[in-house]
């Protein structure tokens, strides 16, 4: 029987998680003041992309959360366009994304966001399935609608397991 392996998840932060998108938060200064001055805009934030014959939408999400250490055996993509996970709590969640590697995912890297942190995914990223880990599991997801397949999953031949 062969070992499992385990990946230990890291705070998000913008620098690491470059290669694979944006990390959407309130990060440096503001670019003006809004609302007769009461509201402090960050504006464009996130690169979406909702390639040719697709229009941006947006879902809610209410996932079943989970635990660690967590078993990861399905990741996905999105060869179509961006996915922004978005969430409408400060509960905990988890960020489980990997590089392409010929089609198919390379080495998982895990990110725990902070309170108020949400995500875009970059057109392709092969990324985790939504992971909250306390209630209430409730996320706007903002990604592409169009009649074009855009989704592909990729079930691991060898689970491998998250931790702090």
């Amino acid at each position: 029987m062969s070992e499992t392996t385990v990946i230990r998840a890291v705070p998000l932060t913008a620098e690491g998680f470059a290669p694979f998108g944006d990390v959407l938060e309130l990060r440096g200064d503001y670019d003006k003041l809004i609302n007769a001055g009461m509201c402090e805009r960050f504006h464009d934030r996130a690169q979406l992309d909702f390639g040719p014959g697709g229009r941006a939408g947006i879902s809610l999400f209410n996932a079943k959360p989970r635990t660690l250490p967590y078993s990861c055996d399905l990741l996905e993509r999105h060869p179509e366009g961006s996915q922004a996970f978005v969430p409408m709590s400060e509960a905990a969640w988890l960020v489980i994304v990997a590089p392409d590697a010929g089609g198919v995912p390379g080495t998982p890297q895990a990110f725990l966001p902070q309170p108020g942190q949400g995500v875009n995914f970059h057109r392709g990223t092969w990324h985790g399935v939504l992971t909250p880990l306390a209630e209430p599991g409730l996320f706007a997801v903002i990604d592409r609608i169009g009649d074009t397949p855009n989704l592909e999953e990729h079930f691991l031949d060898r689970p491998f397991t998250v931790i702090l």
